[in-house]
């Protein structure tokens, strides 16, 4: 990376933490999953009598022993460990489509997109900085999130149960491994059709599709149909890492300066 291409980073990093509606909004709903679900979780377990049927299907449902017979600790530490990580598949994604949405499509409606591809870097070196740029906020936002929920959960586990969370070892996969690549491969994408499109919104709405997949796996894990275990998420961190390698290293092939300016 050149000098050129991280002042293009800064520039894409500072036109969306400066404005501070849309900034606010981005942070909204990473945190309304990463503390507000967490918290009704927690509470539904803590305030939900043990005699009743919910808990004993959810937790027959979850794989997790029961080492001290507490139903109450058993099942947080499940839901904690098992399906609130899936959530950080969605943040990053849905943190990045905001800038890499309108990475080259909101150039072209501010009239700048001229002036940045007469900037002294090739197509393809821009076409990373673009990348690199919602990756890294993207990042920023999901390490920010998971701070905020470690330290709410806590705090609740502490006040209701005189208890601890400790995170597994899927936590460490998605939050350093898988999250990072797959979010690196919605980004690329996203990128690549921010420069087909004609409009923002439109460019937008072809990134929620990519969002579909994660609910799946969610969606999984909550009937018991798709359990993710740490081989699984090393496995399917390892194969994203590779796929994400290949499109960024490819993502500006087939696009000229012609095509981008259409």
């Amino acid at each position: 990376m050149n000098k050129q291409q991280l002042a293009l980073i800064k520039k894409d990093v500072r036109g969306i933490t400066s404005n501070k509606r849309l900034f606010s909004v981005l942070l909204i709903i990473p945190l309304f999953m990463a503390v507000v679900l967490p918290t009704i979780f927690l509470l539904t377990i803590t305030f939900t009598p043990l005699e009743s049927g919910d808990l004993q299907d959810l937790l027959a449902i979850l794989p997790v022993d029961l080492p001290n017979s507490d139903l109450r600790v058993a099942l947080t530490g499940a839901l904690l460990n098992k399906i609130v990580p899936l959530f950080f598949l969605m943040i990053p994604i849905m943190s990045a489509s905001v800038m890499a949405a309108s990475s080259f499509v909101g150039e072209k409606e501010k009239r700048t997109l001229e002036t940045l591809l007469y900037c002294p870097l090739s197509l393809k070196q821009i076409y990373r900085a673009k990348i690199l740029a919602s990756f890294a906020l993207s990042m920023f936002v999901s390490l920010l999130s998971f701070a905020a929920m470690l330290i709410v959960v806590e705090a609740e586990l502490w006040i209701t149960m005189r208890n601890w969370f400790l995170p597994a070892i899927e936590w460490l996969l998605i939050i350093l491994l898988v999250a990072p690549a797959l979010s690196l491969i919605a980004i690329t994408l996203i990128v690549r059709g921010s420069a087909k499109a004609q409009t923002v919104e439109e460019s937008q709405q072809r990134s929620v599709f990519l969002i579909l997949p994660i609910l799946m796996l969610i969606v999984g894990q909550f009937m018991g149909v798709l359990l993710l275990n740490a081989w699984i998420l090393l496995g399917l961190g390892a194969a994203f890492a590779a796929i994400a390698v290949v499109l960024v290293r490819t993502s500006a092939g087939g696009y000229t300066y012609e095509k981008i300016l259409k």
